[in-house]
């Protein structure tokens, strides 16, 4: 596969993927494509060497992985993780607002979302609705309202003459979008809405009733290669749906020698700690069953690896100075390794020096992240992880603008090479357990 045909494929996955719930649904979907297996958690298995599985929790975190055909305890696991989720704004369960005649949706923030972006935007709204069916029974559906329903039209600049210097944003009163016009007699509620939502998506003529949901608003404009020469890829939640596609394609790819695992998690923007997200039990639950016996677990995990795939940010021109001179990454200049002394990400100098030479392997440029001594540091799913099960980790991503933006900006190149890279990781037939 050439770079053109993979990043026409990356976008049209993260168009596809507006929330977690419908990301997870595809990935599924492209697994089972591919001969993967769903195992199910209250069901017994049966796991065999060289067989594809993948199981799903909460239908927002996935882990797929092929069974090598070497010993796990002699050449461990080769994991690469990334998350799901991406800052954006979740809908209210009760969130009717009629104000002057305009019928809005209370919103609370999820994460940590860069908010004037998402003012003057079409949005449309997407997510998971549990209903109640006229026999009684309780049935979930993804809905995506796919067309503009929604708008946070902005402040005029003669009713805010200091906007351009000096503009706050109150997330409570500032954010609420508009849905539409109505009359005087308005009854509408949203959760009636959402029954027709439902109805008309599926084409089912049963009775419902909106118990429930997670839904969320998102961005209608679709990813883009753009740039004079289109070197860049223009999209939304590419923090951090880029890395869920990347690590999944190359774990499609995996020859099956050796144990390889993809783990997408939810609710890293908020920090992991969930029953789905990468502090919960998830995974250490998945390795318990895969691997019983504590003393072969141990050994197994002692030889083996994981990457956690998250965006990095690439240096501004418009903003250099909020970079360390010497580590500003470059769009289209090679995967970043992310370095931080305080553990904000996993890396050391073992796994560092891994991805250096597996990079060198597939002739891909490499490039380091470290934050400025004088501002704090994001973190990953990478320390969560490497605590929780004991794995050497390594942090790395793609140079990124905008991150937590509505729209964010990366190389055109980076993520394919990301691709080679971890392709390599998963297939290396040596260790890569330095003693």
């Amino acid at each position: 596969m050439d770079n053109k045909r993979y990043n026409e494929q990356l976008l049209d996955f993260i168009h596809r993927s507006p929330t977690p719930f419908h990301a997870v649904k595809n990935i599924q979907m492209t697994l089972e494509a591919e001969g993967f297996s769903p195992l199910v958690e209250e069901d017994g298995w049966n796991v065999v060497p060289g067989g594809r599985y993948y199981l799903t929790r909460n239908g927002s975190s996935i882990i797929a992985f092929v069974v090598g055909e070497n010993s796990v305890v002699e050449s461990g696991l080769r994991m690469v993780g990334a998350h799901t989720d991406s800052p954006c704004l979740k809908v209210k369960p009760k969130p009717e607002m009629k104000n002057h005649n305009y019928f809005q949706l209370g919103v609370e923030v999820y994460g940590g979302a860069l908010l004037n972006p998402w003012f003057d935007r079409d949005l449309s709204i997407a997510g998971r609705v549990v209903f109640n069916v006229g026999d009684g029974r309780l049935q979930q559906a993804l809905v995506d309202m796919r067309k503009p329903v929604a708008v946070i039209p902005s402040l005029a600049i003669h009713l805010d003459r200091e906007a351009n210097e000096n503009r706050k944003i109150n997330p409570q009163t500032d954010i609420p979008p508009l849905l539409f016009k109505y009359g005087e007699d308005c009854e509408e509620d949203f959760r009636s809405l959402l029954a027709a939502q439902v109805l008309g998506q599926y084409g089912d003529p049963m009775e419902l009733q909106v118990l429930d949901y997670d839904l969320y608003l998102y961005d209608c404009q679709k990813p883009a290669l753009t740039g004079l020469n289109q070197d860049f890829i223009s999209s939304a939640r590419l923090d951090n749906l880029l890395s869920c596609f990347t690590a999944m394609k190359a774990l499609i790819e995996s020859e099956g020698q050796v144990t390889s695992m993809l783990i997408c998690s939810d609710h890293e923007e908020v920090g992991s700690t969930s029953a789905c997200g990468a502090n919960g039990p998830m995974l250490k639950s998945l390795l318990e069953r895969l691997y019983p016996d504590p003393e072969k677990r141990a050994r197994a995990i002692s030889q083996s690896d994981l990457v956690s795939a998250d965006n990095a940010h690439g240096i501004h021109p418009n903003y250099s100075g909020k970079h360390d001179g010497n580590h500003g990454p470059i769009l289209n200049e090679g995967p970043v390794i992310k370095i931080n002394a305080n553990q904000r990400y996993a890396t050391s100098s073992l796994t560092s020096a891994v991805f250096r030479h597996l990079c060198e392997k597939q002739q891909v440029p490499v490039q380091s992240f470290v934050n400025r001594s004088d501002l704090g540091c994001g973190s990953t799913i990478g320390p969560i992880t490497a605590a929780n099960i004991g794995v050497q980790t390594l942090d790395v991503g793609v140079p990124t603008f905008a991150m937590h933006s509505i729209r964010e900006m990366a190389g055109a190149e980076d993520a394919y090479n990301l691709y080679r890279v971890l392709s390599s990781f998963y297939n290396y037939q040596d260790s890569l357990i330095i003693n």
